[in-house]
């Protein structure tokens, strides 16, 4: 059976749940009900490793967070995830601002390479949030204006809406590995 390695990178401000987000899915598919505990996983581990397999072929996904290896922009990803943190507006405007730059500016290829909205924290949404709340239509709007593929929220703490995400993030990294690559076609799909 082939291997095909996928390198996916996670960007994104910090403090934004990118750390706890891939700790949660590390727990495998019983993980994804956010029953089970939270082991947060160390920067020094990274890469970190996910097996796929289908009937043909097995998938390594490598995980790549922001904070380590200390110069991310060196790495070639075959997927990158932007995250933003739900609960805090600054890190929404700072995908626009700062991360969408970083990703046309550093990656040569980046017109190719398949990027997806994470919104995590999903559990923090607050109708009492002095700064506006963040709906589900206002991260995709954004999301849209950035020209991305995809875009998903989550709650790694609560479990609510994880499945689908990771599903979705796993289905587009397969997807990279084909001829037709992972972008969407027509612009951003909301999962």
């Amino acid at each position: 059976m082939d291997e095909v390695t996928i390198k996916v990178l996670l960007l994104g401000d910090e403090k934004v749940g990118k750390t706890t987000f891939l700790s949660r899915i590390s727990g495998g598919s019983s993980g994804l009900d956010g029953r089970a505990t939270i082991t947060l996983l160390r920067d020094i581990d990274q890469p970190f490793i996910f097996e796929i397999r289908n009937r043909r072929r097995t998938y390594r996904l490598e995980f790549y967070d922001t904070s380590s290896p200390e110069d991310w922009r060196l790495l070639e990803p075959d997927l990158i995830l932007i995250c933003y943190d739900i609960s805090q507006r600054l890190s929404l405007i700072n995908m626009q601002r700062v991360w969408i730059k970083q990703v046309r500016s550093n990656f040569q290829a980046s017109d190719c390479i398949p990027v997806i909205v994470v919104g995590l924290k999903r559990d923090l949404r607050s109708e009492t949030d002095p700064n506006g709340i963040i709906y589900p239509q206002e991260g995709y709007k954004v999301s849209q204006e950035m020209r991305v593929d995809k875009y998903v929220e989550c709650s790694a703490v609560t479990g609510e809406l994880l499945k689908l995400a990771f599903e979705e993030i796993c289905n587009t990294a397969v997807k990279t590995a084909t001829p037709e690559g992972g972008q969407s076609e027509g612009g951003c799909v909301v999962s």
